[in-house]
């Protein structure tokens, strides 16, 4: 495993220290039960019938996702790498990582596979939506880094944001994390493949994401940040990823 290093994230950070707790107390919205409930019917419904509404799935995320959260939180403690994420509190946007840097990088790294990720899909890192409707501010952290890091899962797991894309990578996302949002989607995704993606998602893609979920290291515990110099095909062999021929 790659040894964490400070030099490392200095030099890809363009914004330092923890502004977490000051982003959290910010966003914050707090919820009666009755809200809260509400909040989850309403999103779930919204989410089946409007995928694209990101909103409504961020929603059904928070006001469902508790104990799903606190399983990610214990999986992390138990790493020294995950560890280290919820203690640093690092944030992924375009104003605390130097994107500029990680075009530079080499082909095959996890920065530049990263970068030309957002760049052929034509997708932001400062489009994730805030936290807003957990109230512990430690789970809210996770949540917010399981939103900001999903880019980054896509882009190691070599999955465009095509439907089909986004399915598979959902199918390994709710088998790692237990997340509801992500096995809805995973479950009622597929739904909405054309003839020719559901061949080949019932063929190939489906049986890679139940295999990559279950086998593969625990993808949250990875700090990014101090890795974007790693080749892809060692963070694959670290990680047991095979990729989807």
């Amino acid at each position: 495993m790659i040894r964490l290093s400070r030099t490392l994230l200095r030099r890809y950070s363009t914004a330092g220290g923890n502004e977490f707790p000051e982003f959290y107390t910010k966003n914050h919205v707090e919820l009666t039960s009755l809200q809260r409930a509400v909040l989850a019917g309403g999103s779930a419904i919204v989410s089946l019938i409007d995928p694209s509404r990101g909103d409504m799935i961020a929603c059904l995320g928070e006001t469902t996702g508790v104990q799903a959260l606190k399983y990610c939180q214990q999986r992390m403690l138990l790493s020294p790498e995950g560890a280290k994420i919820l203690a640093d509190k690092p944030r992924i946007n375009t104003a605390t990582v130097d994107f500029s840097k990680l075009k530079e990088l080499p082909d095959g790294t996890l920065g530049k596979t990263y970068y030309d990720f957002l760049v052929i899909n034509q997708v932001s890192p400062d489009s994730r939506d805030n936290v807003k409707f957990i109230d512990d501010p430690e789970l809210a952290y996770v949540m917010q880094r399981y939103r900001e890091v999903h880019d980054i899962f896509h882009a190691v797991l070599l999955m465009p944001t095509t439907m089909l894309g986004e399915v598979s990578v959902k199918w390994v996302e709710a088998l790692q994390t237990k997340l509801p949002m992500c096995i809805g989607g995973a479950l009622f995704g597929a739904a909405r493949l054309r003839p020719r993606q559901r061949k080949l998602y019932v063929k190939h893609h489906l049986p890679w994401a139940i295999n990559t979920g279950k086998k593969a290291g625990f993808l949250l515990n990875t700090y990014f940040e101090n890795r974007w110099e790693q080749s892809l095909d060692d963070f694959h062999k670290e990680m047991n990823i095979q990729r989807l021929v």
